[in-house]
């Protein structure tokens, strides 16, 4: 069932209920107020009427059968006993010429009522009247007769029976005008959401880049419309993430595979020599065997580094503890020195800082950003690793003064398998994966690394790490910054 239908069977029969009950409020409200004014006649000539019975002949307003000056037309009253036998005859004012055809039919127990508490009954009667109202008290003069006057409600039915059949009819025409107008409002209330149900299942079928209308904070339809907005953004900007990342994953695969390809080719092919020739010399054989090992230690470091950057993709926490970034830089920078006795590798620490990490991820990351200077330098050329603090952060940089990266390299440099010079091979300039594990190890401390231009020529990696959070290092800085007293 549509929301249309489902809301007009919802309003159409509150709206019906609402009729009914103020129809019914009315047609009440006119029955007491006719019925009121009619008691209050009544009340105001019975003392009339008990003069009239009492002189018939008097030629005054009781005069039988002609028009009663004091008396409306239709009046009926009575002088009774207890038992309802009456006492004299009783008058009935109708117009001259018409025959009194119409009085009552009286109930065979009265109970009379005061002027402090009348008692009225709706009675039948009979001839051109159908229903009388009359009033029942004791009568003036006496202790057991009563006197009953009463008047026709002929009228007052009539009156009422017109109401009825207007309430009826007006009633009828608004609940259809109604229902006819809510079934349009409804429908072109509507039809926003239905443009934006075939809208949303275009952009489906179709473009995520599309957008349903409207889309505005004024009205509800409008904030649905934004919210649609949102979610196909966000929808549009997974998909778009998905495929890159499944572009990546294809790359990543193809050059992983590249990389364990060139050495399991080596090994199998002096494996498949060993066998051809079984007696080759002893020099030779260990030539083999030598490249086998070198091949797989090759492979060896290539899957650990692999190992790593998976574990590092899944968020497992490395450990947490105290780094001293000095120590850590004064002796990477001597591992490399003996790695490459020949160049120049300075350490300069403008203050002892302190943060909380892993110290042998740490110590890769440093290895990793040497052994890169080291591979992309010409030999003797000089190398410097700095180390400051920075609004609550610890700051490295590694300096080289060779030819720095290539112009489009800067933004990809941290990629996987990503080599600024295509031409170096994988012996030479390891796996591609060192400043790939700098970037994921650095990211998980919750710092950053990026690469900037060394002023005169050469490349500056710079990592930014956050300070160990709780421990005031100002009077360590402090401390070594002041000049040192002369000896």
């Amino acid at each position: 069932m549509s929301l249309r239908l489902r809301l007009l069977i919802a309003l159409a029969p509150l709206f019906v209920i609402g009729l009914i009950v103020a129809d019914v409020a009315t047609y009440a409200s006119l029955h007491s107020y006719l019925v009121k004014q009619l008691d209050d006649q009544i009340l105001a000539m019975h003392d009339q009427v008990y003069a009239a019975e009492l002189n018939p002949d008097s030629g005054g307003p009781g005069t039988r059968g002609g028009i009663q000056s004091g008396l409306p037309v239709g009046t009926y009253g009575a002088i009774t006993t207890a038992s309802g036998a009456p006492v004299v005859a009783p008058i009935e004012v109708v117009l001259r010429g018409q025959s009194a055809t119409s009085h009552p039919v009286l109930p065979a127990t009265l109970t009379p009522g005061s002027d402090s508490s009348p008692v009225f009954y709706d009675v039948a009667g009979t001839g051109s009247v159908s229903q009388y109202r009359v009033y029942v008290e004791v009568a003036p003069t006496t202790t057991n007769d009563l006197l009953i006057v009463g008047l026709p409600l002929d009228g007052v039915n009539a009156t009422l029976h017109q109401l009825l059949f207007l309430e009826i009819g007006v009633s009828g025409g608004v609940t259809v005008i109604v229902l006819l107008a809510t079934w349009i409002i409804v429908r072109r209330g509507l039809r926003p959401l239905e443009r934006m149900a075939s809208t949303a299942r275009s952009i489906v079928a179709t473009d995520l880049g599309k957008r349903v209308e409207p889309s505005t904070e004024n009205t509800e339809v409008g904030r649905l419309g934004l919210a649609l907005n949102t979610m196909l953004a966000q929808l549009q900007e997974a998909f778009a993430e998905r495929q890159r990342n499944e572009q990546r994953l294809r790359h990543f695969i193809s050059d992983a595979s590249h990389e364990l390809r060139t050495p399991l080719t080596s090994v199998q092919g002096y494996a498949e020599l060993l066998q051809r020739a079984p007696d080759m010399n002893r020099d030779d054989l260990l030539l083999a065997m030598r490249r086998m090992e070198e091949e797989t230690q090759r492979m060896g470091v290539l899957v650990d580094d692999l190992l790593l950057l998976a574990r590092l993709d899944q968020g497992r926490p490395l450990q947490r503890e105290s780094v001293d970034l000095e120590a850590l830089v004064m002796d990477s920078c001597a591992d490399a020195q003996v790695a490459d006795p020949g160049r120049s590798i300075s350490a300069r620490a403008a203050a002892p800082l302190v943060v909380t990490g892993d110290d042998l991820r740490l110590r890769q990351v440093l290895s990793n950003l040497l052994r890169n200077a080291i591979v992309h330098t010409p030999p003797a050329t000089p190398i410097e690793v700095t180390l400051r603090p920075d609004d609550g952060h610890a700051v490295i940089d590694v300096i080289d003064h060779g030819r720095g990266v290539p112009t489009g390299h800067t933004e990809r440099i941290f990629e996987r398998f990503h080599r600024a010079d295509p031409e170096r091979s994988g012996d030479r300039g390891g796996s591609g994966l060192g400043l790939s594990i700098v970037a994921a190890v650095v990211a998980a401390h919750n710092g950053r690394v990026r690469v900037l231009e060394t002023p005169g020529g050469g490349a500056t990696f710079r990592v930014e790490l956050p300070l160990r959070d709780g421990v005031d290092q100002q009077p360590a800085i402090l401390a070594s910054l002041a000049p040192t007293p002369p000896p």
